[in-house]
């Protein structure tokens, strides 16, 4: 009889090394075969794999891995800013800086490490990074791989600052999908979302679902705490679960404006949809010595299994 998971020894399953271009990475396996690379650069997760080799996430055939560039694919992290709606940088700084290995983290609760491999990781702000916004901050991430092969980020952020400070959040995740007008969204029927289309206007989904058939860029307003993203083409169920996150982010840039940018190919829309779990609406302010977490946790299932098993409002971490 093989080892349970809960005997698993799980912190040595991971290993640091390099890209061609000498950025440092850390490679997350579990027994079962199944792998997560995620790069010093940004913190960012840029493959996750299951136990039989597929790539799970998506990343763009054009992709730059070159610093400070950040990675198009993935999971990024867009901290102290989602989108263009401040005054920073697009997304933020968070994912174009170099981050540490963090040997001596705070503990998080058991459930979060037992039957795991994870790496924990930790960005401070740089001299640079507070000239353009001046808030002394601990941003800690861990990224764990479990022994079912789901993929979990725990991002906690501290302030260490002498004042208050106010950021938005989102995990941008890239999804790779078989062809984006076979995919299908349940869990944010009835919502209201901000259409970056129309000037952020405020509307409702009406359909049982959400499809696509065009350009999308909307952020889904208090939404439950898992939703599921529908392969019909391969069968396959992308179950997210998350907390701390109240919004959803849904983007497909569709053809004409993946023709406009350049580290993205002019029919790879097709085969991609990022779903962030983030906070957008309502900016989340920490006094200091305030800590705030953000969880996300991503499991693949058999689409059939998702249907006959899965209720949506029920789930829980």
């Amino acid at each position: 009889m093989g080892h349970s998971a809960a005997v698993w020894d799980y912190r040595p399953a991971h290993e640091l090394t390099s890209d061609w271009n000498g950025n440092p990475y850390v490679i997350l396996r579990n027994p079962q075969g199944a792998s997560a690379r995620i790069s010093l650069h940004g913190g960012q997760v840029m493959s996750w794999k299951n136990e039989h080799g597929e790539e799970l996430l998506f990343t763009s055939s054009k992709a730059v891995f070159k610093p400070p560039k950040a990675m198009r694919g993935g999971i990024p992290l867009c901290f102290p800013q989602f989108g263009n709606c401040g005054s920073l940088e697009q997304h933020g700084f968070a994912r174009n800086k170099v981050w540490a290995i963090d040997n001596n983290p705070p503990p998080l609760p058991p459930n979060d490490s037992n039957g795991k491999s994870f790496v924990d990781l930790i960005l401070k702000p740089s001299a640079e990074d507070l000239k353009c916004w001046p808030h002394s901050f601990e941003y800690r991430l861990r990224v764990a791989l479990g022994a079912d092969g789901r993929l979990s980020l725990i991002s906690r952020i501290r302030n260490v600052n002498g004042k208050p400070f106010t950021f938005s959040f989102a995990y941008h995740t890239y999804m790779s999908v078989s062809d984006i007008s076979e995919v299908r969204i349940e869990g944010l029927e009835t919502l209201d979302y901000l259409d970056n289309l129309f000037h952020r206007e405020r509307c409702t989904e009406q359909g049982d679902a959400l499809t696509f058939e065009s350009e999308v860029d909307r952020v889904y307003l208090s939404c439950p705490n898992a939703i599921a993203v529908i392969d019909h083409a391969k069968k396959r169920t992308y179950v997210i679960r998350k907390d701390g996150l109240p919004d959803v982010v849904v983007w497909n840039p569709w053809d004409k404006k993946s023709k406009a940018m350049t580290d993205f190919g002019d029919e790879e829309y097709k085969h991609m949809l990022c779903v962030d779990g983030a906070v957008v609406e309502h900016p989340i302010t920490l006094k200091p010595g305030e800590e705030w977490t953000g969880r996300l946790e991503i499991v693949v299932v058999p689409s059939s299994f998702c249907s006959d098993h899965l209720d949506l409002h029920k789930v829980r971490f």
